[in-house]
């Protein structure tokens, strides 16, 4: 069988439509989401219609081209709301292998939120600035800080992470999902690891690619503005932070981290700036914008205690595993005996690239980066 043979067995550009029934039965309006719309939760394209008590449907239109098997599944206006089976357990992503019209579906239960944690634990959200100046490249952006829920009742000081792509970390409509850090934070202060601080840095929308585009990539991009960008972090941010919060400013308790293009810029932050940042949180990194893993002015050898968290997903791009695993090569091979680097390299078969995954890997990544 050849390869674009069996492509058109797997596709097919048919309506398919969901028949719904669940024990649940109130006004809050159910959701689809799934690979064929990048996982967007807040897609009303895909609201349920409710046809009768405890039931209801949803189509995929016509003419949507849809690549099988699909991953899919239902929720309430996020992932805090998600499907549950009937003990109130989460659930595997549904997975529909071949076309078919429709498909009939039972939910016993959804999330709620606040389920796995006392609401009094969310950390307190505070906007340092929504027009923070960036001297390095003459732009503003807003800045948040995720405090613990008790850090004005203490003098505690506490270690920081500072987060790339702000816009899609918590808040509740992002239009792709967000990594639920607001609440992944509450569960982890339940299991008493959550006195860490969490800056959110707002992506630059449209200058998103160019200030995330390491300097040293190799033509890629036109415009590369990683360099400035990274040091913004270093050189006036983290100042700042460490100014007006109470703060653990050194190096072995302060980490940068983020998903995507922000994987790729908090890998040159981390690894040009190691006597600033030791805790790395890399998901899903756009390795392939530097295919030759070349970083320019790395000084791994410098590197005090580092800790990696590199995560990846199989279901992302055919070569995304496989980029994982060159970058930590290409860190450990150039490191010395002496440069005290520690990886984790958490590979998910069924991973994608969505907030979602990247949600759900939060909170095993803080406790590896710090607090094991």
């Amino acid at each position: 069988m050849t390869n674009s043979k069996k492509q058109s067995e797997l596709t097919s550009k048919e309506g398919l439509s969901f028949h719904v029934t669940t024990q649940v039965d109130d006004d809050e309006p159910i959701f689809l989401t799934g690979t064929f719309n990048n996982w967007n939760v807040a897609d009303r394209r895909y609201q349920l219609k409710r046809i009768a008590p405890k039931t209801y449907q949803v189509s995929i239109p016509t003419g949507i081209e849809l690549s099988y098997p699909i991953e899919y599944k239902f929720l309430r206006g996020g992932w805090d709301e998600v499907e549950l089976d009937e003990h109130g357990n989460l659930t595997d992503n549904r997975i529909l292998e071949k076309p078919v019209s429709e498909v009939k579906v039972y939910i016993p239960l959804f999330a709620r939120k606040n389920k796995a944690y006392d609401s009094f634990r969310l950390p307190k959200v505070v906007i340092i600035s929504n027009h923070f100046e960036i001297p390095q490249l003459i732009k503003t952006r807003r800045i948040t800080a995720l405090l613990p829920h008790d850090y004005y009742e203490t003098d505690k000081r506490y270690p920081v992470l500072y987060l790339q792509d702000g816009q899609n970390l918590f808040d509740d409509y992002a239009p792709y999902g967000n990594w639920g850090v607001d609440k992944r934070l509450a569960e982890m202060s339940a299991k008493g690891m959550g006195d860490i601080i969490v800056i959110a840095i707002d992506h630059g929308k449209d200058e998103r690619m160019a200030e995330f585009t390491p300097n040293h990539s190799t033509g890629k991009f036109r415009k590369k503005e990683g360099k400035q960008y990274i040091r913004f972090l270093a050189d006036t941010l983290k100042p700042h932070i460490d100014k007006n919060f109470r703060t653990l400013p050194d190096v072995k308790n302060t980490g940068i981290g983020g998903s995507s293009m922000g994987g790729l810029v908090s890998i040159y932050a981390g690894l040009v700036y190691p006597e600033v940042y030791s805790r790395l949180m890399i998901f899903s990194p756009s390795l392939w914008v530097m295919p030759n893993m070349y970083f320019g002015s790395i000084h791994v050898e410098q590197s005090f205690d580092t800790r990696i968290y590199l995560y990846a997903g199989g279901k992302e791009s055919e070569n995304m595993v496989p980029n994982a695993q060159k970058f930590k090569d290409m860190v450990s091979k150039k490191g010395s005996d002496d440069s005290h680097i520690d990886f984790h390299l958490a590979l998910d078969p069924e991973g994608v690239h969505s907030e979602y995954h990247w949600g759900q890997e939060f909170p095993k990544a803080v406790e590896w980066l710090f607090f094991r």
